[in-house]
């Protein structure tokens, strides 16, 4: 049975992250989702245990649609470096501290990167949407790309300004939003979900 479609409902995005709030909102505006965060509704972060992106996106996704009665979108994303063993990778947040500084996570992965020649990264992307009866729906995305040094524009959030993407000669933190959507991490794994749950 092919999943449900999401079109013109609610949908709960299950994050406390504003800038993650508001792009995957700007995503899912044309297809008339009347969207409500996380923390609008003041639903609790569930502890992520899962060993992948996807693990944790539907264990998050899970967590909110039980919780609020309505389907629930959740990301797991972050940022994947070559000369790190794939490194911060699900544990991109954790590397920004209690306080979420993510000038101090670009200081550590530049730091723990050191000389190395190969820069390539990639940021990754997973997308869950879990309906109230258990139901979900998974898919990833990811961009390739370089990591740069010194950070570069005040656009986005996280690791945006030293991730200069493959092809590219602007950071994420130097684009406009829109520029950004066309091509992110974000927008791969959203046009794969739109094919499952919206087309």
């Amino acid at each position: 049975m092919p999943p449900r479609s999401l079109a013109g409902g609610r949908l709960v995005i299950a994050s406390h992250n504003p800038g993650k709030v508001a792009e995957i909102g700007t995503l899912l505006a044309p297809f008339g989702i009347e969207v409500v965060s996380a923390g609008a509704l003041g639903l609790a972060e569930p502890e992520e245990t899962g060993t992948s992106f996807a693990a944790n996106a539907e264990l998050k996704a899970r967590a909110a649609a039980a919780a609020a009665g309505l389907p629930a979108l959740a990301d797991d994303s972050g940022l994947a470096v070559s000369a790190l063993s794939g490194d911060p990778g699900i544990y991109s947040a954790r590397w920004a501290g209690p306080s979420k500084d993510f000038a101090v996570a670009m200081q550590a992965v530049h730091d723990r990167m050191g000389d190395a020649a190969d820069r390539s990264a990639r940021f990754v992307c997973a997308l869950s949407v879990a309906w109230p009866d258990g139901e979900t729906v998974t898919v990833e995305g990811t961009v390739d790309g370089t990591i740069v040094w010194p950070p570069r524009g005040g656009n986005g959030f996280g690791y945006d300004p030293f991730f200069l993407p493959g092809g590219g000669s602007l950071t994420f933190g130097e684009m406009e939003a829109g520029a950004k959507h066309a091509i992110s991490h974000r927008a791969d794994a959203f046009a794969k979900l739109v094919a499952a749950c919206l087309g």
